[in-house]
């Protein structure tokens, strides 16, 4: 005996959940991508930051002499 087969056609109501359904999967998706992005971004922020910085510190420091590893560990209370 065969499987039966529904020929019931889906509400309009149902298929308008399922089209709802997958633009939200659509819309998690491209929330998840856009977070993702936006993180590297800020990420790429910071280590620009901290290239400018860096710069500015060399120039501002030009020609003055700099400090020992041993005195600096000392100072920073580093002990390798």
């Amino acid at each position: 005996m065969p499987a039966k087969t529904s020929l019931r056609k889906k509400s309009p109501s149902a298929v308008r959940l399922t089209r709802y359904g997958r633009q939200l999967r659509k819309l998690m998706k491209d929330h998840q991508t856009l977070t993702m992005r936006l993180a590297k971004l800020a990420e790429y922020i910071e280590d620009e930051e901290d290239h400018r910085r860096i710069v500015e510190a060399e120039k501002r420091n030009a020609g003055k002499p700099g400090i020992p590893w041993e005195e600096a560990k000392k100072i920073l209370g580093l002990k390798f």
